[in-house]
């Protein structure tokens, strides 16, 4: 069963701009995760490169490259397609991570799954 976590406002995540991270337990071990807007809509994936598992944000929280098109992981220079975390390009392996994402009445949430789940305290 899933549940709907709140992320953050609509008005957050904005086109091409810095991403809102989060933190998320996935697989058992905690993990960053993170949320930017690409064509309008929300995507969500695990701050990890599918290259090697470590972050990939060159500076807090960006992941396009220069032209806006591109999640970039600033270590390897692996290239990820926004809308899907699918590997485009450089030395990756598979995809990044994704997160469901869902948005209403100026909210996004994430959604839990078997494997990802809410940090506890």
């Amino acid at each position: 069963m899933t549940r709907a976590i709140p992320l953050c406002n609509s008005s957050d995540l904005v086109e091409g701009d810095r991403a809102v991270p989060f933190d998320v337990v996935y697989a058992g071990e905690t993990c960053r995760g993170f949320a930017v807007r690409f064509d309008g809509v929300p995507h969500a994936y695990l701050n990890r490169c599918s290259h090697v598992a470590m972050e990939m944000d060159f500076q807090p929280n960006r992941f396009f490259d220069d032209s806006g098109q591109w999640l970039m992981c600033a270590t390897h220079g692996a290239v990820y397609a926004p809308h899907t975390g699918q590997c485009a390009g450089g030395p990756c392996r598979g995809g990044l991570v994704k997160i469901t994402l869902g948005e209403s009445g100026g909210v996004v949430h994430w959604h839990t799954d078997w494997n990802l789940q809410p940090l506890g305290f």
